[in-house]
C-alpha cells in the first residue's frame, strides 16, 4: 500500500484554518482521492472525519541569481474532523 499521508503543513494560513481545532491541513499523495484521505487519516489518528476538502498546489517558479527551478507540486487536503474529536499536529 502506497503512503498516502505525507507531512503536515505548517504555514501562518494553515495555523488560522486549525485554529479552533476542527481542521488539519495536510500534504497527500498525488493520486489519494478523499475517500482514501478519510480512511486513512482515521485509521492513522484514530478520530471521526467528516469532511475532506481537496486543493491541487501547482509548482511555482524561483530564481536565484541566474539560476531558475521550480517547487514541488504537491496536493493538500484540509481534515474537518468531528466534534469531540482532536489531532494535534503542532
Amino acid at each position: 500500500m502506497k503512503e498516502i499521508i505525507k507531512a503536515p503543513i505548517i504555514t501562518e494560513k494553515s495555523a488560522n484554518i486549525s485554529a479552533d481545532g476542527k481542521k488539519v491541513v495536510l500534504k497527500v499523495s498525488k493520486d489519494a482521492n478523499k475517500v482514501q484521505i478519510r480512511q486513512a487519516v482515521e485509521k492513522a489518528f484514530d478520530v471521526k472525519v467528516t469532511n475532506v476538502n481537496t486543493v491541487n498546489v501547482r509548482a511555482k517558479k524561483k530564481r536565484v541569481g541566474r539560476y531558475e527551478g521550480k517547487t514541488s507540486a504537491y496536493k493538500k487536503a484540509i481534515i474537518t474532523l468531528a466534534e469531540g474529536s482532536k489531532l494535534d499536529l503542532s
